[in-house]
């Protein structure tokens, strides 16, 4: 795929880049759902009002979604929208094992879908499959996970934060608010973004950090695991978590160690919502996974329909990551309601 390119710009200026070019996706994407008169294109077609009249498409969305992991119904929400918006057919399926998501993706090659979004927790294990898309003539475009490997694996676009950026920021905000020990809790290892978390976390936190591994798909399991590293180091007073439900559990084992840990986390649903309101969690790091899902769809639309995409090959549409914590939580408290935040 021949794809214009560009020099790197510095991570500020391609964030505010991004951010833009998402807001102009989702302004061209959208129309109004009133009634009204057809809005004519440039090459005489018409769409109505709301909902594209193109031919209908198949797209497949494929992530490596765990079992009861509410943060992905958010991102298939925004998927579901987008494709309910563009005359597409949604294909969605996901799996935790890297192998197993490989053969999804496999499956939709198979069904000679449209298009693929897909994650890129262990990009590794996707390499092959991939190529094999390319291959068949099939855009892909990432999202989630896979912000330093996207375009080496050939991608189109991809929409997600900077989870390096993420990890930094959250670091400073541990500074700030005068952290000295962190335990960063890794919930499923081999995942690249999770790592790159941790990873920036320490590169800005001034104080000492600990990783910690716990098996995300079993809540007892990771609620005894951090209950005892916090029994075993009592100068831990900060417990960094890399997703919302996480956190939650975090906040019960810190209780019962008896330790005066406070707890923040990565990513934001309607629970921790309430548990920032209530100070039970200090802030959390928002990365908009509703938008990830429907910029992703969309912007498959789009390449499909008009031959549209953004970033050049080069620069990713950046969803965040944005601080979510007491002061501000007024503002996304009733998007989170509604499963959109």
């Amino acid at each position: 795929m021949n794809r214009s390119s560009r020099s790197r710009k510095t991570r500020r200026n391609a964030a505010l880049v991004a951010a833009a070019a998402a807001t102009a996706l989702l302004v061209a994407g959208c129309s109004s759902s009133s009634g009204g008169k057809k809005a004519e294109d440039s090459d005489g077609g018409a769409a109505a009002a709301g909902k594209a009249d193109t031919p209908r498409i198949k797209v497949a969305l494929v992530t490596h979604a765990g079992p009861g992991q509410a943060f992905w119904d958010t991102v298939r929400k925004g998927a579901e929208v987008a494709a309910a918006k563009d005359n597409v057919e949604l294909l969605y399926s996901a799996d935790p094992s890297a192998g197993n998501q490989a053969n999804l993706v496999q499956n939709a090659i198979d069904q000679k879908v449209d298009g693929i979004a897909v994650t890129l927790a262990k990009p590794d294990a996707l390499k092959g499959v991939l190529a094999k898309a390319e291959a068949a003539g099939i855009p892909v475009v990432g999202l989630n996970s896979g912000t330093d490997t996207w375009r080496s694996l050939g991608l189109l676009e991809f929409f997600g934060q900077n989870e390096s950026v993420a990890g930094e920021g959250f670091g400073e905000k541990l500074n700030a608010l005068g952290a000295k020990h962190t335990l960063c809790v890794v919930h499923e290892q081999g995942n690249v973004g999770l790592q790159a978390r941790c990873d920036g976390l320490k590169k800005t936190f001034k104080g000492k950090t600990d990783t910690l591994y716990v098996n995300g798909t079993d809540m007892p399991s990771v609620k005894s695991t951090i209950t005892a590293k916090l029994q075993q180091d009592s100068s831990i007073d900060e417990v960094a978590t890399l997703y919302g439900a996480i956190g939650l559990t975090a906040v019960e084992a810190a209780k019962d160690a008896g330790s005066k840990a406070k707890v923040a986390t990565f990513d934001l649903d309607k629970q921790v919502v309430a548990a920032i309101k209530d100070g039970t969690l200090q802030f959390a790091v928002d990365q908009q996974p509703y938008l990830q899902g429907y910029l992703a769809i969309d912007s498959l639309w789009l390449y499909q329909t008009n031959g549209n995409y953004m970033g050049g090959g080069q620069e990713p549409v950046l969803t965040g990551p944005a601080f979510v914590d007491k002061s501000n939580i007024a503002a996304v408290e009733k998007y989170a309601a509604k499963g959109t935040r």
